[in-house]
């Protein structure tokens, strides 16, 4: 059984004033995904992004 799903976002080429744009969608994604939405009461779904 799945209960936890953990994302992993890498942004390659980001210019340095687009990241705090960037930390904000990847912030709210999961509220707006309907795959996310639907699991989202049996599986815990974190992520977190990182910048090359």
């Amino acid at each position: 059984m799945i209960k936890k799903i953990h994302v992993h976002y890498t942004l390659r080429g980001c210019p340095d004033d687009k990241r705090e744009a960037a930390e904000r969608s990847r912030a709210f994604h999961a509220s707006r995904c309907p795959v996310a939405k639907s699991i989202e009461k049996a599986i815990e779904i974190s992520t977190d992004l990182a910048f090359e």
